[in-house]
């Protein structure tokens, strides 16, 4: 773990170095993305040929700014074989795809593994063969560093997947151990722990790099079945769900834990699309309270310093995920704090919250009535707010109420009536 405490020191510079280094051998900028196009660096060039408008088309500008392409821009790109290239690819413009100028693309190779690529403007005349042939060597030094650095994040996933799902205590403490010497100071750092699930790829493994993502620590995925936030991995687990460490500035500022639970939600959607049908969650709908958010979400842990209490943020996390999952006004991305009767549901063992009284009521002929009495609970049992809610009129909700009621013999001008169907009614969704 010394040598991935090396490892982990930023690459940021050695990719910058020799992007830059491309830009001078082939008079004209680079630019570095992994294959997943994330971009990593991208160089300047000091030639004012090269500060032409046009050398800013929007697929060019995106990837800048953004620091990612869209899958169609991908799809197109790998069009052109790319991903089984072994030399220079020249593509040309496309204005219907917001390519105005043609590229040059060095495919970026580690033992025969394309790992990301080097774009280039293609101009006019362009660099020559000898550039060229100059270039795939340098492209060979970005390989190795690549390399490197999928390795390095492999063994951090490696060692957090065990500290969030191993089944004995003496597992998770030493993966903690190990995970504090790679980090070394930033362990003790003031981080957040993110849940994206479901995640689509049953690869362990195929997980962003945390360099593509501002302020990841470390990301691995962990068993997921969408039912209790423990951190157990139990056997029965239908899917995977991501698991994220961040780093903070502030705890009271969460913005970089949302903007990136945002960027690992587009990548999920975009993987969940490419998965196919197989790979679709419960439907929204599905269960006795309609609607239900599709999937995937992401849910946020409360900030902490340091990873003694790594195991309770990614309950917390998970937790917050499955709230987003079941209640669709608190998602996309929820954060602990703010899912309120959830924060005590979730951590209820499978089926403690489902109650005999609620059972007729939570049936699918009776989805409408289940319906109408969570909003009137919600609206802290006002006529008047539940019947706008609703869109119907206050005498059909009285008479769907009395329904309710005779349905699960409770009162619903009883306190801790009213508080037992609310909270069996919240358990369902999850």
């Amino acid at each position: 773990m010394r040598q991935n405490a090396r490892v982990a020191a930023d690459h940021r510079r050695d990719y910058q170095d020799l992007v830059d280094e491309l830009s001078e051998l082939l008079g004209a900028p680079a630019t570095l993305e992994n294959r997943d196009f994330e971009l990593i660096a991208f160089g300047t060039y000091d030639d004012e040929g090269d500060l032409d408008p046009s050398a800013l088309d929007p697929v060019r500008t995106r990837s800048i700014l953004t620091r990612r392409s869209t899958a169609a821009v991908r799809a197109w790109f790998e069009g052109f074989g790319i991903t089984r290239a072994t030399g220079p690819v020249r593509i040309p413009p496309s204005p219907q795809a917001g390519v105005y100028r043609g590229r040059i693309c060095l495919p970026v190779r580690h033992r025969g593994v394309v790992l990301g690529y080097v774009w280039l403007l293609d101009g006019d005349p362009g660099p020559d063969e000898r550039q060229l042939t100059a270039a795939m060597s340098v492209t060979a030094r970005i390989g190795a560093l690549l390399a490197d650095e999928a390795q390095h994040d492999a063994d951090l996933g490696r060692e957090l997947r065990t500290a969030l799902s191993a089944e004995h205590d003496w597992q998770r403490d030493m993966a903690v151990a190990e995970l504090r010497t790679a980090l070394g100071p930033r362990a003790d750092a003031l981080h957040t722990v993110v849940c994206v699930a479901p995640w689509p790829s049953a690869d362990p493994d195929d997980v962003p790099s945390a360099r593509t993502v501002p302020g990841a620590t470390v990301l691995c995925t962990v068993p997921w079945d969408g039912g209790p936030s423990h951190a157990s991995g139990a056997a029965g687990g239908t899917g995977r769900c991501l698991a994220l460490l961040l780093r903070l500035r502030s705890a009271d500022v969460l913005t970089p834990a949302t903007t990136a639970a945002a960027r690992l939600l587009e990548r999920a959607r975009g993987g969940r699309a490419q998965a196919g049908a197989g790979a679709e969650p419960r439907a929204a709908g599905a269960g006795p309270l309609a609607p239900r958010t599709a999937g995937p979400a992401a849910g946020i842990a409360a900030p902490r310093a340091g990873l003694a209490e790594l195991g309770a943020a990614w309950r917390e996390a998970s937790a917050a995920a499955r709230a987003a999952l079941a209640e669709p006004r608190l998602g996309p991305v929820a954060e602990w704090a703010s899912i309120g009767p959830y924060r005590l549901l979730t951590a209820l063992p499978p089926g403690a919250a489902r109650d005999p009284a609620a059972g007729a009521l939570l049936t699918p002929a009776h989805r409408e009535l289940a319906r109408t009495a969570e909003a009137y609970l919600d609206c802290a049992g006002q006529a008047a707010r539940t019947a706008a809610a609703l869109g119907i009129h206050r005498q059909t909700l009285y008479y769907r109420l009395s329904r309710v009621e005779q349905l699960t013999g409770l009162d619903l001008d009883d306190g801790e009536d009213r508080l037992l169907l609310h909270m069996a009614l919240k358990a369902a969704r999850l």
